[in-house]
């Protein structure tokens, strides 16, 4: 594979991690807001993006009081895989 298309391909996996993790960091932002409506438009396609990654680990640790530490690990494991995936992708130059 040519270095053009492997830092291609890097710069297109640390885009979307960040993007990712900005969403992410919105969404968990708007749940301390009872209001919000997640059946609107920009919040109902917010919470399709992100709810099925923090399901997975809102299986793992349930609301203690009232407050969803799984969000906390999600963003964790978000940015090992990032930062792997790139030291990955940095070693095979």
């Amino acid at each position: 594979m040519s270095t053009t298309l492997v830092s291609l391909i890097t710069q297109t996996l640390a885009t979307f991690f960040q993007i990712y993790f900005v969403l992410l960091i919105i969404r968990i932002l708007l749940s301390w807001f009872p209001n919000v409506d997640w059946f609107n438009p920009p919040f109902s396609i917010l919470s399709q993006l992100t709810d099925p990654y923090l399901n997975l680990f809102r299986s793992i640790i349930p609301p203690l009081g009232g407050i969803d530490f799984s969000a906390i690990l999600a963003i964790f494991v978000l940015q090992f895989l990032s930062r792997a995936v790139l030291g990955v992708a940095a070693l095979a130059y």
